[in-house]
Formats: structure tokens, sequence, C-alpha cells
């Protein structure tokens, strides 16, 4: 499955699933791509953000505990998170809805970079969400937590990582744990914002934690659960 295409009336899909045969899914991931605090333009047609997770999709779906979970891959229609816009909560939200029409309702575990990490923790409030996997997440002080009460939220994030703060990060799970999250951190040894780094690695121990989040393995690493 990828992200939004558009259909023959011009009409924007959010969400596209594999053509049959297929498997019936147990479950789902949504990955959701950085992007920048403000900007109303599209993402570009390279948009190298997505393309950073697509690896991380590739990753997710040759792990054989994920052998029956729909992977898909969202694309938001401008590349900036923009104030209280929140572009990238809504667009999650509408796939979120879309997924629920075609597949039913199946539990979703949402994995997020960056911008698409605060993204999936806005969202999670949706009642198909069973938790978050946050890859160098942006959570700026302030971003709310009440809605994560029941969720389990886990972290990756190197803390040499000089475009968001690990610091912020451990705080908001800090304050999630408090709200009645799952939570758990785990810190990265290389990486820094971009994942390239010990990429391997990153993407192992997303499959785990997305994995642990569905209830089909034990947390990775160490931290808080």
């Amino acid at each position: 499955m990828r992200g939004r295409a558009c259909d023959g009336a011009g009409h924007h899909r959010a969400l596209k699933l594999p053509r049959p045969p297929f498997l019936p899914a147990s479950a789902a991931i949504l990955v959701l791509h950085g992007g920048r605090a403000d900007s109303l333009a599209p993402p570009s047609p390279l948009n190298l953000p997505g393309l950073r997770m697509r690896f991380v999709a590739r990753a997710l779906n040759r792990d054989p505990l994920l052998a029956d979970v729909l992977i898909a891959s969202v694309r938001y229609r401008v590349r900036g998170w923009n104030g209280h816009r929140a572009d990238p909560v809504q667009d999650t939200r509408h796939v979120l809805e879309e997924l629920r029409s075609t597949a039913g309702p199946l539990p979703v575990v949402l994995v997020g970079h960056s911008m698409g990490a605060r993204a999936a923790l806005r969202a999670a409030d949706d009642p198909q969400v069973r938790g978050v996997v946050a890859l160098a997440p942006w959570c700026p002080p302030g971003e709310p937590v009440a809605h994560l009460a029941d969720r389990t939220i886990m972290a990756l994030h190197d803390e040499a990582d000089r475009i968001t703060s690990a610091t912020d990060t451990w705080t908001y799970l800090a304050r999630a744990h408090a709200a009645g999250a799952r939570v758990r951190g785990v810190r990265m040894p290389h990486g820094h914002h971009a994942m390239i780094r010990d990429a391997r690695l990153w993407h192992r121990l997303t499959t785990a934690c997305a994995a642990t989040v569905l209830g089909r393995a034990p947390p990775p690493g160490r931290g808080r659960m």
C-alpha cells in the first residue's frame, strides 16, 4: 500500500490498498514521513523524507511477525505542520477513516519520523490506534498527552540529533506515562536525525517496537514500559 493517489475524477485518495489476492489482515501499520514546520507547498516528486521512510516500510513488510499486517505509507497534501492547522494530523485522521471503511476496524500502529511522529502522537486518540512508534520525534514542550492513556508509545532517538531534541522526547514520554500511557524510550547510539548510520539497527528496532505494540514481541532496548 502506498499513500495519496488520485482517481480518475481528480479526487485524492489517502490510502491505496493492494490489489487482490492478498491475505486478510489482522492489523495495520501506517508509516508517516517527516516534513517542515511551515510549508503549504505539496511534497516534491522526489520527497526525500518519504523516500527515507520507504526503507522503514520495506523492513516492516519483511518482518515475519508482521506477515499478516497491512503496511501503508501516508503522503501529505502539503509539506508543513503549519501551526494550528496541523495539516499532517488531518491527513492521518483521513487515512484512518478510509482504512476503517475499506479494511474494517483493524488495530493500528502509527510509525512516524520527526514531524510524522508528532502527527502520529496527535492522532493516537483514534479508537483503532493501539500505539505509536516515534522515530526521532518532534515533541515540542506543551504537546498534549491526556489522550494517550492506555496507548503504547515507543520512541527511538539519538541524543546527538540536532534537528529534534531527544531531551524533549524523554520529557514527553514521562508526561505520557503520567497520563496513563505505556512508554519506552530507546537511546540510539548513532543515526542523528536522518537515521542513516546504523540504518539496519533503526529498522530492526522499529519493526520490533511495532510488533510489541501489537502484542507479538517483548519490548526491545532499555526504558520504561
